[in-house]
């Protein structure tokens, strides 16, 4: 698609606020500053109201409805339910699922949406390999804190005691939480009931959300009222722990993550959520992580655009060497799309899978190097490649770092033990069939 070119706006908007303190600092009128100042805002509300005002494309917004039932309709043949209960290597499966992205996260966190050329040059100055094959050695600001938790150096190598903290694991932990208070089958309300109870703050569409439940928005509105971010990543970062309690449903995944994404999201941000429940789900029960990925697309809307960028990505896969063929990839195919959104992070993930294969190193290690929103899709594609190898096949250096804790900044808890969370998963899990 072509996206509009856009103004400088920050250039712009930092020049109308110096001006205007170097007109204060100048001696001039104080009412023909603060005039100025607000007829700016006011044009600039004036502006985005009339954006959201302008009409969408009919035939879009039909193959693209916001309800399951209409998703539902519009999806293409699936197989479902593949599991018609736990299988004897679900235990060793979610282990791997979980550690793997915990592993994914973890590596990328701490050079999230640096350029390809910043994380090559860096790792030639600390001597390390890369793409990566362990944990960054060094960062450049080591006591800067993630979430007001942990240091940067708690994410490399030597520095990890237990899971760093990060919003993408943050979620994980929550969907559980949302499980265990409301049942499997909870609702978008319950979702809300969730976050004021444990979410102390969140980020972009979440941020929006969580500010808009405080302000007594119901739940079903909270994701649309004054939300322009509907369609980025944030849903789709909260799809894993409803693929872990509902291992080998790729239905039933997608159907809890729907209800969990409608907080926030709408359309192709939904479907990312849905679109990965699933196919983590279905990565319990398959030998390759794109069949997984292919899966996942049968539970959302076969012609809405996520589904065709991700066919796009599949269709190209066999075509693309490594991270920088891939990155170039989507840089020409998006190009004008923010770095935050769903599909073009769910492009990339596709692509880490396709040349990682059944590796979890190169897997995480590729998607990573990447950039954009790196710690996602590292997290995702370890998700998935994970379920399928267990945690027989995620080598030990990603993980024995972490111990058995887990760190997390939900309201009340300051960390969890990893043994516990994978139990309280399988419990879950064992009421989904």
């Amino acid at each position: 698609m072509n996206y509009p070119k856009q103004p400088n706006f920050r250039t712009l908007i930092d020049h109308l606020a110096e001006y205007a303190r170097l007109q204060t600092e100048q001696g001039g009128d104080a009412g023909a500053i603060q005039a100025a100042l607000d007829k700016a805002e006011r044009d600039l509300q004036a502006a985005i109201t009339a954006m959201r005002a302008l009409p969408v494309d009919a035939a879009l917004a039909a193959a693209e409805p916001d309800d399951l039932a209409a998703i539902r309709a519009l999806r293409p043949d699936g197989p479902r339910a593949i599991w018609k209960g736990l299988e004897d290597s679900f235990a060793d499966k979610l282990a791997g699922a979980f550690l793997a992205r915990c592993a994914g996260c973890t590596l990328g966190a701490i050079v999230e949406f640096w350029e390809v050329d910043a994380m090559e040059k860096w790792a030639a100055h600390i001597g390390d390999t890369f793409p990566p094959v362990d944990y960054w050695t060094r960062i450049k600001d080591e006591i800067a804190p993630r979430y007001g938790k942990t240091p940067c150096i708690g994410y490399t190598r030597g520095g990890i005691e237990g899971v760093p903290v990060d919003d993408d694991i943050t979620y994980t932990q929550l969907g559980l939480l949302i499980a265990e208070d409301h049942g499997l089958d909870f609702t978008v309300a319950d979702v809300g009931k969730a976050w004021l109870k444990y979410l102390p703050y969140a980020c972009t569409a979440e941020d929006i959300a969580l500010q808009n439940l405080k302000a007594g928005v119901p739940a079903e509105l909270a994701g649309i009222t004054n939300n322009p971010y509907v369609q980025w990543i944030g849903a789709d970062i909260r799809a894993d722990p409803f693929g872990y309690m509902a291992p080998g449903l790729p239905e039933r995944a997608a159907g809890m993550a729907y209800y969990d994404a409608n907080i926030s999201h709408r359309r192709n941000g939904t479907y990312g959520e849905m679109l990965f429940a699933a196919a983590i789900a279905a990565a319990f029960a398959v030998d390759d992580p794109l069949e997984a990925i292919r899966i996942g697309l049968t539970e959302i809307p076969a012609d809405c655009l996520l589904a065709r960028d991700v066919r796009w990505a599949l269709d190209i896969a066999p075509t693309i060497p490594d991270y920088r063929a891939a990155r170039d990839a989507v840089d020409k195919r998006f190009e004008g799309m923010h770095g935050v959104h769903t599909n073009l992070n769910a492009c990339l993930t596709v692509f880490g899978l396709a040349i990682g294969g059944l590796d979890v190193t190169r897997v995480i290690a590729e998607t990573v190097a990447m950039g954009q929103d790196n710690d996602c899709t590292a997290a995702t594609a370890g998700s998935i490649v994970g379920a399928i190898v267990g945690k027989k096949g995620v080598p030990e250096h990603w993980y024995k770092p972490f111990g058995d804790v887990c760190h997390t900044y939900l309201i009340g808890i300051d960390q969890f033990s990893i043994f516990d969370l994978l139990a309280r998963f399988a419990a879950q899990a064992g009421k989904a069939f």
